[in-house]
Order: C-alpha cells, then sequence, then structure tokens
C-alpha cells in the first residue's frame, strides 16, 4: 500500500545466508530491525503443510483471539478468547470461510501459543508441541541461559495485529505464507498514542489525523516476510503485522538484558523493566502533585520537569 503521507519510509534491510556470528557481530549491535533470508530454520518449512500440522500438533486445546473483524484492536478487546482443539483452530484458520463458527463464517482467527499452565509456564513450542518442534531449528544467535520463550503464531487471511512493542529482543521465524511488517523505531513513541504498550493508532494505513496528528511524523520501516525468512526485531521496536495469507509462525524471545532487570513473574514476556516500571509509578505521582497547582505554575514547572529529563534521559546517538 502507498503511504504517501509517511515523513520517511524505510525498506527493512535484508541479509542473505547470516551466519551465527556475523549476526552477532554485525547485525545485533545496530539495533535495527533486519531480514535474514536463507537461514536454516529446519524442515518445517517443507513439512508444515495444514494436513501435517492437524496430524501432529493434534487435538490439544489452544486459547486463541476470534474477531468479526481483520484488523485486531486489543485497547478497545474487538475479539473474544475461545478454546479450539489445535487441528480445529488451522482447518478454520487456513479455510475462507467456516460452516463451524462463533460469530459469522467469515471470523477471523489468531493463535499466541500459551504455557500449559498460565499462572507457572512460559511459551515454549518445544515443550508444548513437542513432535513438530523437531521440524524447527532456532538460529543460536543467543546463549541458551537468555533464552526466554517460544510462540506458535497462526493467523488467518489478512488478520493485522495491533501495534506494540516487546522488552525483550525477538526473531519472527516466518515458517508458511507471507507477512506484511510495518515497524516504528522507540524515538517515535510520543507519536504513537501509546496505552500502555500498544498504539491507539489502529488503521496505519489510513490514520485518523485529526485525531492522531503527531502519527505523521513517524519513520515507517517495512518489509514482506517470505516463508523461510527470520525478522529481527530489537526490543522496544514498535511493529504492526499483516498476514498476507494464511500463515504460520514461531517467535523467539531471548534476554538481552541482566534476569535482575525483568519482573520474575512475567510470563509473557510484556512487562516493562523494573526500573523503568518504578519510574512510571514516580511520574504518575509527580503529576498528580502538579494538579494541586494553578494552571500557569503547573505548565511551567512541568516544562523544567520535561527539560531535565531531556537532558538527563536522552541519548542523540539512537535510531
Amino acid at each position: 500500500m502507498s503511504n504517501h503521507w509517511c515523513k520517511e519510509k524505510v525498506e527493512v534491510e535484508v541479509h542473505l545466508n547470516v551466519t551465527d556470528e556475523e549476526f552477532r557481530t554485525n547485525i545485533y549491535p545496530r539495533r535495527i530491525p533486519a531480514v535474514l533470508r536463507g537461514l536454516d530454520i529446519g524442515e518445517c518449512k517443507e513439512k508444515w503443510t495444514t494436513d501435517y500440522l492437524c496430524q501432529h500438533g493434534g487435538h490439544k486445546e489452544v486459547k486463541v483471539h476470534v474477531s468479526p473483524s481483520s484488523q485486531m484492536d486489543f485497547i478497545n478487546k474487538n475479539f473474544m478468547y475461545r478454546t479450539l482443539p489445535f487441528d480445529e483452530l488451522v482447518k478454520r484458520a487456513s479455510a475462507t470461510t467456516n460452516t463451524d463458527h462463533f460469530i459469522h463464517a467469515e471470523e477471523k482467527y489468531y493463535l499466541r501459543s500459551l504455557g500449559d499452565d498460565l499462572r507457572k509456564d512460559i511459551a515454549d513450542v518445544r515443550k508444548q508441541f513437542i513432535s513438530l518442534a523437531e521440524d524447527i531449528k532456532f538460529p543460536k544467535f543467543f546463549s541458551e541461559d537468555d533464552f526466554f520463550s517460544s510462540v506458535f503464531r497462526i493467523a488467518s487471511h489478512g488478520t493485522q495485529l495491533w501495534t506494540h512493542y516487546d522488552v525483550m529482543d525477538n526473531i519472527l521465524i516466518q515458517v508458511s505464507g507471507h507477512k506484511r511488517a510495518v515497524l516504528f523505531s522507540p524515538r517515535d513513541a510520543t507519536n504513537l498514542y501509546l496505552s500502555g504498550d500498544k498504539s491507539e493508532v489502529l488503521d496505519i494505513d489510513n490514520p485518523d489525523f485529526k485525531k492522531y496528528p503527531k502519527f505523521a511524523n513517524v519513520t515507517w520501516y517495512e518489509c514482506v516476510l517470505k516463508p523461510g525468512d527470520v525478522l529481527f526485531i530489537p526490543a522496544l521496536w514498535f511493529h504492526n503485522v499483516i498476514s498476507l495469507e494464511f500463515g504460520v509462525a514461531v517467535n523467539v524471545f531471548w534476554r538481552q538484558l541482566d534476569s535482575s532487570f525483568y519482573e520474575k513473574k512475567d510470563l509473557y514476556g510484556n512487562k516493562d523493566p523494573s526500573a523503568a516500571s518504578r519510574a512510571m509509578q514516580i511520574l504518575d505521582r509527580a503529576l498528580k502533585t502538579l494538579d494541586e497547582l494553578p494552571l500557569e505554575y503547573k505548565d511551567f514547572y512541568a516544562r523544567r520537569m520535561v527539560a531535565k529529563i531531556e537532558s538527563r534521559a536522552y541519548a542523540n546517538d539512537l535510531v
């Protein structure tokens, strides 16, 4: 799609046949997204047909997002959670229409796999989908000690996931289907109208600039993933993903910071680092305190606070 309103549009760089060492030395330190093409991801690219997935994934029950719309909205919750056997999910998600459905025949399905015990276990395809996991190879970009989770992602054709960021580095291994990914730098956080870790701008191709005028200032990074491609998404980079057809992917997350930075009970890997959470809580209290002042004084001291943050916390050499 054409995005003439973009301040700047950047094609995500594609790197061919990258070795683990080349990734760690030349790509990883740059802290920008990269498409890695030609990696050995195992036999999954050839094997994971819908029939094969149904047979080897079996009847294991999975919790699924079901939406009447292809554009899923996590903030306003335009979807419902339902439980389906894995093979039934694959059949429904890969079909154009379904006789068996929850809302209507053309509803959309999205799986973000979870641990077996939702209160204790992280998602790891090697534990929850053992027979399928034998077919996929994870690039050795990080120490196994830093591994956090591996997540099955299955989506109907046309499904669009909301713009959000993750607090850990990750790779998206696109096994089947084509997927369009649009990414925004952490530097654009002030232009994305955030609600927690998610952007309120749902339709990024046709944004409402009256409601979201700052969104016109974002720099837009884009790529289309082919089967077998691996997308490196550095921590804090916002991403919006659209399935151009029925697709299967696996996300692998790892800790790039010392484990002490992360919330110990975070099973999804989406909670801000502990120090960041504390800082935001302190800021909320400070802003509440400023509300005690008349507007002229509140404005003056708020500007001083912003200036102090800019001088002490902003980095000038990041993307």
